[in-house]
């Protein structure tokens, strides 16, 4: 019997059964690049934690981020709506603090568990409203919230504050140049003790770490393991004082290098610490935890992705839309029901966390998602659903467009400057690294991506999110 099939005969038999269901935790790691993580083939460091996860479970080669920025690629999360369709199609800033909001009415993955019974807990970084406005986590489905509000003061690893719920908590140890709590820390230890609160019923922990995102900062003993290792050290200049310090600009670092290491290590040792606790409490077997990050690699703070290969090999990085920019590691476990040390070639996206979720507990599917359900794909069973197409968009760096077609992905940049601009068209599974462009070979193959492209998208109600005829 498929296991969709006998959630809902259990759910339906028994009133007791949401005491059963699986735990989710989505863990997103923030600008960790395809090729960060030593079981996606870093070699500079290690990452054994998240390792052990990808050899008890599955790990996933061609998944792709909601965007190539923060915030619209949480937006296709919640939602499952791609960033054509979706509210959120940018970092579009508001000030002092927050970011664009969702409409009040939005229907987010936190909505589908609530209703499934669950509880449900963010960690980490928001970034998807301001303060006040319509769409803070309480008012979208979280029960709990602890972390940042607004994605460029997460840029702070000492903030003056963090958000406990909806009321700010001053952290007194950090005033002025102060830097003794690193709020990683503390984060971690509201995700831990959200995890022991709800053990004995289903919960739902989205932990949006802020790791390895600019500045570069890590605690000194994270730094002492890895000071030297990364030669020549690359410094940054950044902003130590002054009306811009802690407001968004990024701290100094003289050893970028060993800072970005030292970060991904500490992110590492917390992922290890969550799946001890699960074991400590007797609930690792009935938890589903999800890996991954929220696009590809920065360049920022110094920050040299070049040197880390950070992209895997794959072609751009943040705010592009080749591979490097939006491909993103995956990785599943759930013990007895996913397969230890699997790998899979299946195409999907943020935009199908949704539908995998909806699937796993037996609801149905909000009307207007573009995801599609890839826990067959998990499971082993069952026939898997495959993509028409995945569309991007990007409204930066003069608007670019890309869409992938099966093997086929067509680019397009500069669209909001000259509308005319050519398309570029690359075959994936002979070229990973886009660097053929095969347009005038197959000129057939990009007519019909062109014509996707044209239909994939919905305008905008704020204007700086629309191009000219494309």
């Amino acid at each position: 019997m498929r296991l969709t099939t006998l959630l809902i005969t259990l759910l339906a038999a028994s009133p007791c059964w949401a005491k059963q269901a699986p735990n989710i935790i989505y863990i997103l790691a923030d600008d960790l690049g395809y090729g960060d993580l030593s079981c996606y083939g870093q070699t500079n460091f290690e990452t054994p934690n998240i390792d052990r996860l990808a050899a008890q479970g599955m790990r996933f080669t061609q998944h792709y981020s909601g965007s190539t920025v923060c915030a619209p690629s949480r937006c296709a999360l919640l939602t499952g709506k791609h960033v054509g369709h979706a509210a959120v199609r940018g970092n579009n800033e508001v000030r002092p603090e927050g970011q664009q909001p969702m409409p009040a009415d939005t229907y987010t993955l936190a909505h589908l568990l609530k209703e499934a019974g669950y509880a449900t807990g963010i960690f980490g970084k928001w970034g998807l409203g301001a303060p006040d406005s319509a769409s803070e986590p309480l008012k979208m489905g979280f029960d709990r919230f602890y972390g940042y509000n607004c994605q460029r003061l997460a840029h702070h690893y000492y903030p003056y504050f963090l958000w406990n719920d909806d009321e700010r908590e001053i952290l007194w140890d950090n005033f002025g140049r102060e830097t003794n709590v690193y709020a990683p820390d503390l984060i971690q230890e509201e995700a831990l003790a959200f995890i022991e609160a709800n053990k004995d019923r289903p919960f739902f922990c989205y932990y949006a770490l802020v790791q390895p995102h600019a500045e570069m900062f890590a605690p000194e003993d994270y730094m002492e393991k890895h000071r030297g290792r990364y030669l020549p050290e690359k410094s940054f200049k950044g902003v130590d004082s002054g009306p811009r310090f802690r407001k968004g600009a990024y701290g100094s670092q003289p050893e970028a290098h060993a800072a970005f290491a030292a970060m991904v290590n500490h992110l590492d040792d917390d992922v290890g610490e969550l799946v001890a606790k699960l074991e400590e409490l007797g609930i690792d077997e009935n938890t589903l935890i999800i890996f991954t990050s929220d696009n590809g690699p920065h360049q920022e703070a110094g920050h040299n992705p070049r040197y880390f290969n950070s992209n895997g090999g794959l072609r751009g990085f943040k705010r592009d839309l080749y591979e490097g920019g939006i491909r993103v590691p995956m990785i599943a476990k759930w013990p007895g029901h996913i397969a230890e040390g699997s790998v899979s070639q299946h195409v999907s996206a943020f935009w199908d966390v949704l539908p995998t979720v909806a699937d796993l507990t037996g609801q149905s599917v909000p009307e207007g998602t573009d995801g599609i359900s890839f826990l067959p794909s998990l499971l082993g069973e069952g026939e898997q659903t495959k993509h028409a197409y995945l569309y991007w968009e990007f409204h930066e760096k003069k608007g670019r467009i890309a869409l992938r077609k099966g093997k086929w992905k067509a680019v397009r940049y500069g669209v909001s400057t000259n509308p005319d601009v050519p398309t570029q068209l690359f075959d994936l599974s002979q070229d990973p690294s886009e660097s053929r462009n095969l347009a005038k070979q197959r000129p057939e193959v990009l007519r019909e991506l062109e014509r996707l492209m044209q239909e994939a998208r919905t305008t905008s109600p704020i204007p700086k999110y629309n191009f000219p005829d494309t």
